[in-house]
């Protein structure tokens, strides 16, 4: 028989909140009687298009043998990143979603008591993956919601053995231009791992983007994240990889899980790599949704924060009054699921995926309605 007073686990992994992710569609509807077809979800930075037709045909390809382990090196998914990004498959580390690497990471190279940096407004699993293997996360203060580099510099001490930076950061999807990025990673100590998460680094234009590749080559202490769940349309197949030197991959290996990406997730990878008319429509369609809300927010009198990955951040109220939360609940009554980010110390915003043209006018014209009747001052 249990007992009351039975304690499993360290306190700090007892005193972890779990990570809540956006809404599904069908627990929206089931709560609020809704149509689920006529229910839109922009709360989980997902690609609009929907899944990828090469990903389709190579999943449906592969289903024969679902029987099988995958391939725990991802042999293939290996070699056509090598050919994409001219990099060593000892270089490559993959993963269940770029949030396995980011754990793996955390779980290599911090023993508990040790610190890890990363900014206000970053990404909540920068603090889960710190606390889950007990290390000290020091968080700095933001600069105009971005990462402020000079404060996170200064944080470094004896005990820092992790850095996070977030370029674009979710979720104000803040950026930071190549040349101070690399300035930072010149200053940082070599005994200080630095993972630089790109998750979003495919809807900027090119003429912002970083050679974070080279930058592996110039800093054996870096590793850089990206992910198949944004741009990519594989949300659903959970892939990610990591790049860094073999310093680094080797010990991400040894605690990584075998066969920790799935067969299917492997053969889609390797077909959407090479789509570059779906990466083309996916920044496309992204760019002209971002108009299309920020045009539509500005002209409602609201504030937003200008945003370089596929969501924007918005204020719906005044600071400490909880009007994210209200203006996200009054919203899915309506059939639109956004993101309320009061967990990121946000409570008077939320953020909304950039959708379809017909899905951003639904949401702009329920958010009008929603912001008509909020109480004055709220």
């Amino acid at each position: 028989m249990y007992r009351d007073s039975l304690v499993f686990g360290p306190d700090y992994v007892r005193a972890i909140a779990p990570y809540v992710g956006g809404r599904p569609i069908a627990e929206v509807a089931r709560e609020f009687g809704l149509d689920p077809e006529k229910i839109i979800k922009l709360a989980s930075n997902e690609n609009p298009l929907g899944f990828p037709n090469s990903a389709r045909i190579a999943v449906q390809e592969a289903l024969a043998d679902l029987a099988r382990y995958p391939d725990g090196n991802a042999f293939a998914l290996k070699q056509a990143l090598e050919k994409k990004f001219s990099v060593l498959p000892t270089w490559l580390t993959l993963g269940n979603g770029s949030n396995d690497i980011l754990e793996l990471v955390a779980r290599a190279c911090v023993q508990p008591g040790q610190g890890v940096i990363f900014s206000q407004y970053a990404f909540a699993v920068y603090a889960l993956a710190t606390q889950a293997i007990g290390g000290i996360a020091k968080v700095t203060p933001a600069k105009n919601y971005g990462h402020d580099l000079s404060i996170m510099l200064s944080a470094i001490d004896d005990t820092t053995r992790l850095i996070y930076l977030a370029n674009p950061n979710n979720p104000t999807g803040t950026w930071l231009p190549p040349d101070e990025v690399a300035s930072f990673l010149a200053k940082v100590p070599s005994r200080v791992v630095v993972v630089l998460d790109e998750a979003y680094t495919e809807y900027l234009p090119q003429a912002q983007r970083g050679n974070s590749i080279d930058w592996v080559r110039r800093f054996p202490n870096l590793l850089v994240s990206r992910t198949f769940s944004k741009a990519y349309g594989l949300a659903g197949l959970r892939i990610g990889f990591g790049v860094a030197q073999p310093v680094l991959t080797d010990l991400l290996n040894r605690v990584r899980q075998p066969f920790n990406v799935n067969s299917l997730g492997q053969v889609a990878a390797c077909a959407v790599l090479d789509d570059e008319d779906f990466l083309a429509r996916s920044a496309q369609i992204n760019a002209q949704g971002y108009v299309q809300i920020t045009d539509a927010v500005r002209k409602m009198g609201l504030e937003y924060v200008p945003s370089s990955g596929n969501f924007v951040l918005i204020k719906v109220g005044k600071q400490n009054a909880g009007a994210g939360m209200r203006v996200s609940q009054a919203l899915l009554k309506l059939g639109v699921i956004v993101r309320p980010v009061a967990n990121y110390d946000l409570p008077e915003h939320i953020r909304v995926s950039i959708g379809l043209p017909q899905e951003n006018n639904i949401f702009l014209d329920a958010l009008t309605q929603v912001m008509s009747q909020m109480p004055a001052g709220a």
